[in-house]
């Protein structure tokens, strides 16, 4: 059975529209590709098309400030993305003179690209043959040949990259990498697979043993982490406290002051607690309201947020800036920050 063109006769037949295959511009696709690394087309698609209007060549994005760029990413997530593009198109800038590199090695050096997104850029802007594997392409090749080793090995890796460029069809690897990446979104699904319509039932070991849950494999997954959070809306005059986050999972991003605690801690024993007493010292303050519980699921953490809106006298707080409540909507903040503000008609 010729595995690759089994996949090329299904996606001639079953392929998405997307507009980023309408293009060669290594600049669209990369785009697309770090987008769609942790998100799903439904989703992605619209930020795709808002970005290349608002930063429409690698020299708008390089030109761009930062805070334009983690703004247009908001509600995304995984904001280092936006931030290695942002980066890269810099680099870009400096060493290539706004034209994107066109080598394997040259586009892999690029910060936040990986093999799977050098080989994706490589093969559909300039019809170099490296085949795609990312956890569609895992998915497929795992059940379809049975492969109980998770990728997230270094052995794992080899092996599923070594398989997929075996099958790469020479002929027509761009169209070959699209085929199989389509056919693990739609056909070979993670929950649900259309098995029954499936143009390789005959030859599926997922499907024959009947182990289609088995596949992939994959190990353990590590603790998430819960984290307990007061954020603090601090207020006076049409002014509040919002603060650029540094390093951490929403670097870049603006938000507010908040208390932080290793197990929850009702309202009132937040109140007392030394954190509170710390932060508030030499403060008058007003407790104008406490809000429900927030909560907010990451890969690797869970938090529990309250937002506490508070009124103080002054404008003037220790390491903390205040800017006017009309502005808030110009500043990047994380989903969860914009989850409560556009519940409080603040944006």
């Amino acid at each position: 059975m010729n595995f690759s063109q089994v996949l090329l006769d299904w996606y001639r037949l079953n392929k998405r529209d997307l507009p980023w295959r309408k293009t060669n511009n290594p600049y669209f696709i990369w785009l697309s590709e770090i987008i769609l690394q942790q998100t799903r087309v439904e989703q992605g698609l619209p930020y795709y098309l808002k970005f290349i209007n608002e930063f429409p060549t690698v020299i708008d994005l390089a030109q761009s400030k930062e805070d334009q760029v983690l703004k247009a990413w908001q509600g995304l997530g995984y904001y280092s993305r936006a931030r290695n593009l942002h980066f890269s198109a810099k680099y870009i800038m400096e060493n290539y003179q706004g034209k994107f590199p066109e080598k394997y090695n040259e586009i892999l050096n690029l910060k936040g690209i990986g093999e799977y997104t050098a080989a994706a850029i490589s093969s559909f802007s300039f019809g170099l043959p490296y085949a795609v594997v990312d956890s569609n392409v895992v998915r497929v090749l795992s059940r379809y040949f049975g492969i109980d080793m998770s990728f997230n090995t270094s052995l794992g890796k080899s092996k599923y990259r070594k398989l997929a460029q075996d099958l790469l069809d020479k002929q027509n690897h761009a169209e070959n990498n699209q085929a199989i990446m389509d056919f693990g979104a739609t056909q070979c699904t993670p929950k649900s697979p259309k098995c029954d319509n499936c143009p390789f039932i005959l030859n599926c070991v997922a499907y024959n043993t009947n182990s289609i849950n088995k596949f992939p494999f994959r190990n353990k997954k590590n603790n998430v982490k819960k984290r307990f959070l007061n954020y603090l809306f601090i207020n006076t005059d049409n002014h509040i406290v919002l603060n650029k986050r540094g390093a951490g999972v929403w670097q870049g991003l603006y938000d507010f002051p908040f208390l932080e605690y290793s197990v929850k801690k009702n309202d009132e024993q937040v109140m007392f607690s030394n954190e509170w007493m710390l932060f508030f010292k030499n403060i008058d303050y007003k407790i104008e309201s406490v809000s429900d519980e927030y909560i907010h699921k990451l890969s690797h953490q869970h938090i529990f947020a309250k937002f506490w809106k508070i009124n103080v006298k002054t404008t003037s707080l220790s390491n903390h800036n205040f800017i006017k409540k009309s502005r808030l909507k110009n500043y990047p903040v994380s989903i969860l920050i914009d989850k409560f503000l556009r519940e409080n008609d603040m944006i």
